[in-house]
């Protein structure tokens, strides 16, 4: 086995311990809890692809606006460094609204390196393939697993500027003080000049962003779902998914809107060697997507040592794309 070999299994074998500890963590506390990081398996990648094409998913939408009808206000904003850079994109997926602006930097000849970061390595093979496909004279440098290990690994690559993408809203998958302890990590690991664009969902009617978590086709409910089908795959565990039903919450005041799986039955799973005993009706936590206000916004730059450069919203104002500096 060489060297690039061996430290893949190395990798691989370190996520999958991560995994496992993980979840026997959030299995014992109280309320239970699991980690929406592990949502994204073959299936699950499958699965918010379809979300992201419902209609009441106005998520995708509204930045997808953004990148596709302000690509070049997005590009000016984040050119205005004036000297090559690396795009880094955590999160990236299937890089369908980052790919506007990287075509817009590409024919520009814009002098930049993409390093789009993901947990899943599934994800990353088809982003690579396809831009490549549409753009091949993108430099792009794929960089698989955690946000921060992956992070380290690209600004240790090259001393460039570092442009930042962290879009979708995922922002909003973390706890109010999580997002801040996450922006001031980001805020560490670069140096001043460098930029981070953050996505962020805008408060509104609630009963718009109810229906974008709770679709009547029950692919949400499926998608939380299949984060027990893996554990049972992966971690020799005994999950009845028809022992479990998908609810879904928002609260307005707060702005937190959260999915959780509630047990149908007084019943006993194994993860491996260990047992965990669930009451009727008792809960797992699985996702929060947090909502945010303008003021919120400025809050969260602030307390993360970002000032605001610029920002840009979609044509409804439900959505923005906000570019902060350190």
């Amino acid at each position: 086995m060489n060297i690039q070999l061996k430290q893949e299994h190395q990798l691989k074998n370190d996520y999958a311990g991560s995994f496992l500890q993980d979840v026997l963590k959030g299995l014992s506390a109280q309320p239970k809890k699991l980690s929406s990081k592990y949502f994204y398996d073959k299936t699950g990648d499958h699965l918010f692809q379809q979300i992201m094409a419902m209609p009441e998913y106005y998520l995708t939408h509204c930045e997808l606006n953004i990148f596709q009808n302000k690509t070049e206000e997005l590009a000016k904003a984040i050119s205005n460094i004036n000297e090559s850079f690396d795009l880094i994109e955590l999160g990236a997926g299937d890089a369908m609204k980052s790919s506007y602006l990287l075509k817009n930097l590409v024919e520009k000849g814009t002098d930049f390196t993409y390093m789009p970061i993901d947990i899943s390595g599934n994800i990353l093979t088809v982003l690579q393939k396809n831009l490549q496909e549409k753009l091949p004279e993108l430099k792009i440098l794929p960089l698989e697993g955690e946000y921060f290990d992956m992070l380290d690994k690209a600004t240790g690559i090259s001393k460039r500027k570092k442009v930042v993408l962290f879009l979708g809203g995922n922002i909003g998958n973390m706890e109010v003080e999580e997002a801040r302890h996450f922006c001031s990590e980001v805020k560490r690991k670069l140096n001043p000049g460098d930029l981070f664009l953050v996505g962020f969902d805008l408060k509104k009617n609630p009963n718009t962003i109810l229906a974008a978590y709770n679709d009547p086709a029950g692919i949400t409910a499926s998608f939380n779902l299949n984060l027990l089908t893996r554990i049972n795959r992966e971690l020799n565990a005994d999950f009845n998914e028809k022992q479990f039903q998908h609810y879904q919450t928002y609260d307005p005041v707060s702005g937190a809107c959260r999915s959780f799986l509630v047990s149908l039955c007084d019943q006993d799973v194994h993860v491996g060697n260990q047992l965990f005993h669930f009451k009727e009706n008792e809960l797992i936590d699985m996702e929060i997507s947090q909502k945010f206000s303008e003021q919120d916004i400025k809050k969260l730059a602030g307390d993360s040592g970002f000032h605001i450069l610029s920002e840009i919203k979609d044509a409804k104002n439900w959505f923005v794309d906000s570019i902060w500096m350190i």
